[in-house]
């Protein structure tokens, strides 16, 4: 769709209006319209509706009001772009279990809206003071190892759980949503599909969509085995309930109290390192496409431009759409796309700026394509599941890159397991003691010459 009104000389930035720390960009002002990732966000965008059983479940919403808190995290979505983050943005996936833990334990509705408008702002603080301050890096660069992978596999652990319990997803539509799972995990990460990617264009073309194909898969398994009735398919323009939404936000049922921001607090800070984690992962996926071959373009990855960007995010939320995946500074398949796509050229893409901005205005876009909404209604809690696994997976394999040291497992893995059961308070306050009890020199005061302990044999010798 046409050139913007600004053009990028040869290795330069990219066009921009400064305004304090931000730089802004506008579609078809200061980058170009890809119609590629116009047509990936027609599809994907079906995964930010998959909060919606989680809203209607926890903080007891009706589906037309947690249709018009999704549209609220649309216009959050769009944002980075904006202000100058080349990441396409996303939640914190991998802490949806441990967030679904902690609202789990208040009655759904406004006690339940009240806890989470706490634990989404005590997040944004968490973000905004570390940007402001830029001490974001030195922050996570000192909890332990152990700890980190405590609450990756922790997270893990928690996601399959929810899945596989009595009552669960998988467990009340296990053909569609397992095999679905299987399909997931063989594209994704399956050495066989990763080399069959290099010789097979179709297996290349699928494998570009990400979990796309095996959720169409489960679609329509699901409909044959009916495990999922037929969608009834309504013509015409998406219209948010936000009157209707007025009635769930705390301006309504009440602000939270202090007890309330204290109890959110383990969890928050379990938020914000699995966020950071996503903050490196994202720098290193755009960096790597712009170093390798795209010498053309200079991009500014500010991370206190993420922190500050995200954390106003989640102000949004919090006020406007408290929001079980809270609002993250990536998301990791969809910015790899972007970015794989982004080292074929400027022709390919003019911009990492037009691709990561367009797939979230498309996105937005398509909420109010009421055929596409009505249609994958009841397929919701498929997105939920294939999302929640794939994340658990993801966030088992990352948590053993953690650790090499036997004592780090098992801190890593006894924290892990009481997170998953009993909550972020009581898997990060055992993870801290277990730390400090089997990895920390605790009488390192003991001078080198102080006696070592008698063995049975020396016992015996001085006899």
């Amino acid at each position: 769709m046409g050139f913007p009104v600004y053009q990028r000389k040869e290795g330069e930035e990219q066009p921009f209006w400064p305004l304090g720390p931000f730089k802004i960009r506008l579609p078809l002002v200061h980058y170009r319209w890809e119609w590629v990732e116009f047509v990936q966000a027609l599809i994907l965008f079906v995964v930010s509706l998959a909060m919606i059983p989680l809203l209607e479940k926890h903080l007891g919403l009706p589906y037309e009001v947690a249709l018009a808190f999704v549209f609220i995290c649309g216009i959050g979505f769009m944002l980075p772009a904006f202000v100058g983050v080349p990441m396409v943005p996303g939640w914190i996936t991998p802490a949806i279990p441990v967030v679904v833990l902690f609202i789990s334990r208040f009655q759904p509705g406004p006690e339940a809206i009240q806890a989470l408008v706490a634990l989404q702002l005590m997040v944004a603080a968490i973000f905004l003071l570390l940007g402001i301050t830029k001490l974001s890096s030195k922050v996570v660069k000192n909890v332990p190892p152990s700890i980190k992978a405590g609450i990756l596999l922790g997270a893990g652990v928690a996601a399959f759980m929810g899945e596989l319990k009595m009552g669960g997803r998988i467990v009340n539509t296990p053909i569609s949503i397992g095999l679905g799972s299987l399909v997931c995990f063989y594209m994704l990460f399956s050495v066989s599909f990763i080399k069959l990617r290099e010789r097979n264009g179709l297996a290349k073309l699928l494998g570009k969509y990400g979990m796309v194909p095996a959720m169409i898969l489960a679609i329509v398994v699901g409909m044959l085995v009916k495990e999922y009735p037929v969608p009834d398919i309504r013509f015409g323009i998406t219209i948010p309930a936000f009157q209707e939404m007025w009635n769930y936000l705390p301006f309504t049922v009440g602000f939270p109290g202090l007890d309330l921001f204290i109890k959110a607090i383990p969890t928050a800070i379990i938020a914000y390192i699995i966020a950071f984690g996503d903050v490196i992962v994202g720098t290193v996926l755009v960096n790597s496409a712009s170093a390798e071959a795209r010498p053309d373009e200079k991009i500014d990855i500010d991370v206190d431009r993420i922190h500050l960007i995200t954390g106003l995010r989640n102000v949004l939320h919090s006020f406007f759409a408290p929001y079980p995946g809270l609002a993250g500074p990536i998301w990791t398949a969809v910015t790899a796309t972007v970015a794989d796509r982004y080292r074929h050229g400027r022709k390919a893409m003019d911009s990492i700026f037009s691709g990561s901005g367009t797939f979230w205005v498309a996105g937005f876009i398509a909420l109010f394509i009421l055929p596409l909404v009505s249609f994958f209604k009841p397929f919701l809690p498929i997105g939920l599941s294939l999302t929640l696994v794939v994340t658990g997976y993801l966030c088992i394999i990352t948590a053993f890159k953690q650790i090499d040291k036997p004592a780090e497992l098992g801190v890593a893995g006894t924290m892990a397991i009481v997170l998953a059961m009993h909550g972020a308070a009581w898997g990060l306050g055992l993870g801290i003691v277990l730390h400090i009890l089997m990895e920390r020199n605790l009488f390192a005061f003991v001078t080198d010459t102080a006696p070592e302990p008698m063995s049975a044999d020396s016992g015996s010798k001085a006899s």
